[in-house]
């Protein structure tokens, strides 16, 4: 590999951050010296000085964009922030496309076997799977989906309730998931799906844009559906749609007689006939455990919990929470969801979430350091496309994360750990079908780009029948006539991305089984994981940790053994 690139930009905390915009015209001659450049290399030293420069310029763009994303995220009321993300919007598609002018010239020259050696041949793989993926033909296209999304994004955001004498938003109204009173879970779903039901013609029609835009796409780049497109832009080497039709049906053969017993003797457990979608949260009839409800006394829960992992993770845990790289608390008019950023130039990551209350807050806070000390693990990696791994490869660090944290889960919960370390493995072990449905519903969809949006909905109740057999709505019209999916935010802004849950999952369920076995040993394996960065693709990850693809067969099968044991079912 070349030397480290340039000295990361200091900051020691958020505020030390400071980004300006890009100008369009210089950001277009500075790529148009390096084509310039590209025609005129003739040594391996001109390639490797051209490659840096190159980098330089995408961590710059990069830095700009995730900041701009992440300011509107933060407020999407602020129309200066707005703003700014939609001239983000409109510059994206123009740098992927000279991205990929300059990805074309490296992959064509003579001396990519030298290159290979130095930068490593993985990111030459990477590129020819990027360039297929955009032209500048669908530029407008790109911008469209893009502005799209964020008019999803900003009508969930927005959305505003009454409810036991709060004022609250979505991402506040569900705290209530987790009340011990069955008629307040009760009443708080159908205040929830209330709004979904009334906005379900503009949810619709939103969905039915994208999915045009996207089959758009990908017949203007020569797919006969956005399927490959879509596994394409999520950089998928090493793997494809066969790969994971098979993985699917494990989850259907291994996974889901498992949850259906989970479901079974959570009802027992709750008295009650059956488990209904207001009660799944619940695995107590006293209720789920609870967090400290002060904020600050949560975030000293966390460090103290990090410090007692390992000595690393607590130096990062208070240089995250000191430097004030975390925005956890709820706000009007911020966007729901919780997500991991990254600031390139500094080499610093930036964790976003909406704590309300739950067990959520832990699951999130704890998911969300996995990809944040990743991050800050390979934060020096030479080439910007090793900053992180593909998205599946991601996940592994994040959902690891929740379950090496089980022996310090007494810093958040006290005597109630255990019962959340149950919660926590049952409800992962009912994920695994819920996201592969997810994804078999994205498959259906796009493979019938021009289905209605009734069809569609029709689509959701076929997958929530063969992966989640448990599941039953009540009187809930808009989710018994198949409107369930609308909620889930990956489905309208990232295609495809949400089986890459399930298969970090099931790695991480690994690690966690070996975790059972040598805490050491795991934690050492999870943090050179993370050192790693994505400077190889998923499988080959995976195997670097000493665990199995989750594509071969038998892996479902042995984790689905031993959680069942742990849970004694």
């Amino acid at each position: 590999m070349p030397a480290a690139p340039a000295a990361l930009l200091p900051a020691s905390r958020f505020s030390d951050i400071t980004v300006d915009e890009p100008d369009l015209a210089a950001l277009l001659e500075a790529y148009a010296n390096l084509q310039t450049s590209c025609a005129r290399a003739a040594t391996l030293a001109d390639w490797l000085a051209l490659f840096s420069a190159w980098d330089a310029l995408r961590r710059r763009f990069s830095t700009w964009s995730a900041f701009t994303e992440l300011r509107f995220r933060q407020d999407t009321r602020n129309a200066a922030y707005k703003a700014a993300v939609d001239r983000s919007n409109e510059m994206q598609p123009k740098i992927t496309g000279l991205d990929a002018e300059i990805k074309r010239a490296f992959l064509a020259s003579a001396l990519r076997k030298d290159m290979e050696r130095e930068l490593g041949d993985y990111v030459f793989a990477r590129w020819e799977t990027d360039v297929t993926a955009y032209d500048p033909s669908i530029e407008a296209l790109v911008v469209r989906e893009s502005n799209l999304v964020d008019e999803y994004t900003a009508l969930l955001a927005q959305a505003n309730f009454e409810f036991q004498n709060e004022r609250l938003n979505l991402s506040a109204l569900g705290k209530f998931g987790e009340h011990p009173d069955r008629s307040v879970r009760r009443a708080a779903a159908q205040v929830k799906w209330d709004f979904y039901g009334q906005q379900r013609p503009r949810l619709d029609a939103l969905y039915d844009r994208l999915v045009g835009v996207r089959h758009a796409m990908a017949q203007q780049l020569g797919f006969a559906t956005f399927v490959e497109l879509g596994y394409r832009r999520l950089t998928r080497t090493d793997y494809g749609p066969a790969d994971i039709q098979r993985y699917r049906n494990e989850i259907v053969s291994e996974i889901v007689p498992l949850a259906e017993r989970i479901h079974r003797a959570q009802a027992r457990e709750l008295g009650i006939d059956e488990v209904m979608l207001w009660d799944e949260q619940i695995y107590d009839r006293a209720g789920s455990p609870k967090p400290p409800d002060d904020f600050d006394r949560m975030l000293m829960a966390a460090r103290n919990a990090f410090a007692a992992m390992h000595p690393e993770l607590g130096r990062f845990a208070t240089f995250m929470t000191d430097g004030n790289m975390l925005d956890l608390q709820l706000r009007d008019g911020k966007a729901g969801g919780g997500f991991c950023t990254s600031f390139p130039t500094y080499g610093l990551p930036y964790v976003f979430a909406n704590f309300n209350g739950s067990t959520h807050d832990v699951n999130v806070l704890l998911h969300e350091m996995g990809h944040a000390f990743q991050c800050y693990s390979s934060r020096t990696m030479p080439v910007s496309d090793y900053l992180w791994p593909t998205a599946e490869a991601c996940e592994i660090h994040s959902m690891s994360m929740e379950f090496l944290a089980w022996p310090q889960l007494g810093h958040f919960f006290g005597s109630d750990a255990q019962g959340y370390r149950l919660q926590h493995l049952s409800s992962s072990i009912a994920f695994l079908p819920y996201g592969a449905a997810v994804d078999h519903f994205q498959h259906l969809v796009y493979e019938r780009p021009n289905a209605t949006p009734g069809e569609r909905h029709g689509f959701w109740k076929q997958v929530e029948a063969l992966y989640l057999p448990w599941r039953r709505y009540g009187d809930i019209e808009h989710l018994r006539h198949g409107g369930y999916w609308q909620q889930q935010q990956h489905i309208y802004s990232l295609p495809f991305y949400y089986i890459d849950y399930t298969l970090a999952l099931a790695t991480a369920l690994q690690l966690w089984v070996k975790s059972l076995d040598d805490y050491g040993a795991a934690l050492g394996a999870y943090t050179s994981l993370c050192k790693r960065g994505g400077e190889a693709p998923f499988q080959t990850l995976v195997r670097s940790a000493g665990l199995k693809s989750p594509f071969e067969p038998g892996v479902l099968h042995a984790v689905a053994e031993r959680a069942g044991e742990v849970l004694g079912l």
